[in-house]
Parts: C-alpha cells; structure tokens; sequence
C-alpha cells in the first residue's frame, strides 16, 4: 500500500544571525529530533549543519541549518510545515527560510540501513535536484577533504547551476550535497562529460571510500524563499 503513495521530500534551510539564536539552532541538532518523531505522515527525517562558505568543508558554519523531510503526501507535508510547533520554532528565530518542495523520481544506495525515498518514475521538469549522501570511512577522510572542495568549485562554476550548498549530520564524516539544475540534460552532461568530475567519481569508486552512499533525484515543484542568504552565485528565486 505505502508503495501507492506519491511522497514529497522538503528541504529546509535555515539562516541564524543572533548569537542566542545560533546557539538555539545548534542544541536543536540533538533536541529537535523529540519533536520529528512524534509527527504524524512523517517517513523520514534528518537534521544538518553546514561548513562555511558554500557548505563544502570540514570547518563548520554555526550560522545555517537544515532539516530534510520525506512526507506520505504533499498535504501532510503543507499542513507539518505551516502548523506544527517545532517549525514555527525555527521560523520565528531564523534571520532567513527558504524551503524546497520535491517529487522523488530515482533513488539508489542506503541512508541509515534504509530506502527513504519511494521514487516515481516523471518526465523531468525544468528544474532538477540532486542529492548525494554519503558516510566516509575513517580511513579515507583524508582523501575525500582533498578532492571535495574541486568538485565544489567545478558544480559552483557551472552556469547551469541554480542552487547548491553542503551539509553534514554529523561532522567530517557524514556528508551530504545538495543541487538545483536547470535541467537534467545540463546535469547530466556535467556529471558524465566533466573529466576532472568523473575522475573524482572513480577515485571513490576505485578507493571504496564510502561505507553507505545514496544518490537520488528530484523534479522540483516549488520552492519558497530566495537563497542568496545561503548560496552567493545565484540570487533568483525558481519560483515565487
């Protein structure tokens, strides 16, 4: 029966300026969990912090957060969002909010033992997200520091990029990337054509760096917010 359902993953992020509020976001990292687990249609959840400047590095930003949600359905996803006290939490101390709503559409690997997202198989609309997680064995910390911040250099100067930040559950070693893409010819093109990419990719294929990977992909179908608070090459919104 839950094979039935047409999930909705939302992605919030959350920007802090007061030191009170900063230090409100990071004791969340451990206590808003009480609260997730207690929300009805909710699948799955996660909560991050982010590395500084664009998110892809080791030395953590105490300034933005995100919580990832995977709904039963698009109007528990609306109704959580707007009505439950833990998000008007967030809301009502963050400086800046911007959440994306997302229909899952492939999904390969493990998150936490797990499958979170049921995908259904869409024409691709205009904009495409992408998501890859990862936890990196403690032996091969070293080698995927090295190489993340030039793939993040390389998605960053790519004109077809709309959005893209890095986000971590737990620090170092349990890291997740997160894009927005006018297309998915444009990401396509850039994650198979891209040579010093794809040489990336086959070092952690070759080196089995990763003890549990997942990538997944998303149509888009709303987002709300604008993400120059997060994000300094793009300041459009994809909708209003």
């Amino acid at each position: 029966k839950r094979r039935h359902k047409i999930q909705i993953v939302t992605l919030n992020l959350f920007r802090f300026e007061k030191a009170t509020d900063k230090i409100w976001a990071f004791l969340m990292m451990g206590l808003a969990r009480f609260g997730l687990k207690k929300m009805q249609n909710l699948e799955f959840w996660k909560l991050f912090g982010s590395g500084t400047g664009e998110g892809f590095t080791p030395i953590p930003n105490f300034s933005v957060y995100g919580i990832l949600c995977v709904w039963e359905s698009e109007m528990a996803a609306r109704n959580a969002l707007l009505n439950e006290k833990l998000f008007k939490k967030y809301i009502s101390r963050a400086s800046h909010t911007s959440t994306i709503f997302m229909k899952p559409v492939s999904s390969r690997g493990r998150w936490s033992g797990a499958q979170p997202f049921i995908a259904k198989k869409d024409n691709p609309k205009e904009f495409v997200a992408v998501l890859t997680r990862a936890t990196v064995r403690w032996s091969k910390l070293k080698s995927f520091w090295r190489e993340s911040p030039g793939i993040s250099n390389r998605i960053g100067t790519d004109k077809n990029v709309m959005f893209k930040i890095g986000l971590g559950e737990v620090p170092i070693r349990q890291q997740l990337t997160f894009s927005i893409w006018k297309n998915l010819s444009h990401m396509e093109k850039f994650a198979h054509q891209t040579g010093s990419h794809r040489d990336a990719i086959l070092k952690v294929r070759e080196g089995d760096w990763f003890s549990e990977e997942l990538y997944a992909r998303f149509n888009v179908i709303e987002v709300r917010g604008n993400f120059s608070e997060f994000n300094q090459k793009k300041q459009e919104l994809i909708n209003e």
